[in-house]
């Protein structure tokens, strides 16, 4: 079929050789068009305003429910449009539910989906609903927020430089870790207790990053002190640094030990033999942030009791990719492959509960 993996985001070259070659039309009100590595498309809509425009899959994943899943769907949109250092406005949702979803179930995640919508501002524009036959999937379509802002204001992943230092919010593996939980809680409970079951689901709502991308934007001078911001998904902590630095077109120094961990996300994650730093970890923000700026920073978002942790700094694009584990530096190279997939349909392929 042409795709590198299974499951999850097609990589990098897949991106390069299939899609980017063709794109439709050329306008050139579109300032930033599709790339890898980058969150937001931006488009000049005249009068110095510019348009934030991002998309991504819609959740409902039986396991978890539908609040939980609409959760999902929301944030992980808003997450996406945070990197542009502005609020999400507008949303368009796309749902193709499976043809047994009950009435109750899709009222349920639609009342839901209002209501986070409305907690963070934005306003549901439009889509499209049905069901559909066939489907064995969590993905229940896709959706696209939208928000304007000045144009020279508006912020993008592919704008880190070398220099830069890179800051890591919250820890590895939060959404990862809160989803197998939540999705097989009689295995987490019976092999790693109840308290770090618990752990994990309060970790769930912890899963926007939408108020430390807009807390950074505020304390900090776009392009200038706050030069990108890239959200944690599939990849993890590292494949985000990594796209990041692929789309600005640098290279960066990561310190493995400097990496911020959870100890619920790390046994979770150890049960399913799986790399924390490779995997799903929504909640978490990127920031490329001007050297000597970077601990301003840290103690500005610690008073809003968010965590945020200097692991590298963005080099020279000759300099390649490197990563220091245990006092080695070596290269480091990234499949685009996210172990979670193989993990989460395995585990329901063999009815852990």
């Amino acid at each position: 079929m042409g795709f590198d993996q299974l499951s999850g985001k097609i990589t990098a070259s897949s991106f390069k050789e299939v899609l980017l070659p063709q794109l439709g039309s050329k306008r050139k009100e579109v300032i930033v068009g599709p790339q890898y590595g980058v969150d937001n498309s931006i488009i000049d809509i005249g009068n110095n305003i510019g348009m934030a425009v991002s998309s991504d899959p819609l959740s409902l994943i039986p396991n978890i429910g539908p609040k939980a899943s609409a959760w999902l769907s929301v944030h992980l949109l808003a997450n996406d449009i945070a990197t542009s250092g502005f609020a999400p406005k507008y949303g368009q949702f796309v749902l193709n539910l499976p043809a047994e979803t009950s009435l109750s179930i899709f009222e349920e995640y639609w009342r839901y989906v209002h209501l986070f919508c409305k907690q963070i501002g934005v306003a549901i524009t439009g889509g499209h609903t049905c069901r559909m036959g066939g489907k064995d999937t969590v993905i229940s379509g896709g959706g696209t927020m939208f928000t304007t802002a000045p144009l020279n204001e508006i912020i993008s992943s592919h704008g880190a430089e070398p220099g830069d230092v890179i800051i890591v919010t919250k820890e590895t593996a939060l959404n990862s870790s809160s989803i197998l939980a939540m999705s097989f809680p009689e295995t987490i409970k019976n092999n790693l207790g109840n308290v770090v079951f618990q752990k994990a689901c309060d970790n769930f709502y912890e899963t926007s990053s939408l108020k430390e991308a807009l807390l950074a934007a505020e304390y900090l001078e776009k392009k200038t002190e706050l030069k990108a911001m890239h959200d944690v998904t599939e990849g993890g902590v590292l494949g985000a640094i990594y796209e990041m630095a692929c789309a600005s077109e640098t290279g960066f120094l990561v310190y493995n030990n400097s990496l911020p961990t959870g100890e619920a996300q790390m046994q979770i994650m150890d049960l399913f033999e799986i790399d924390h730093r490779f995997c799903i970890g929504a909640g978490a923000m990127i920031m490329a942030v001007k050297k000597g700026k970077e601990n301003d920073l840290i103690e500005f978002l610690a008073k809003h009791n968010i965590k945020s942790t200097a692991v590298g700094e963005m080099t020279s694009k000759n300099k390649g990719f490197r990563l220091v584990e245990n006092g080695i530096e070596k290269d480091f190279q990234f499949d685009g492959v996210d172990p979670y997939w193989k993990a989460y349909f395995n585990a329901v392929k063999n009815n852990l509960k």
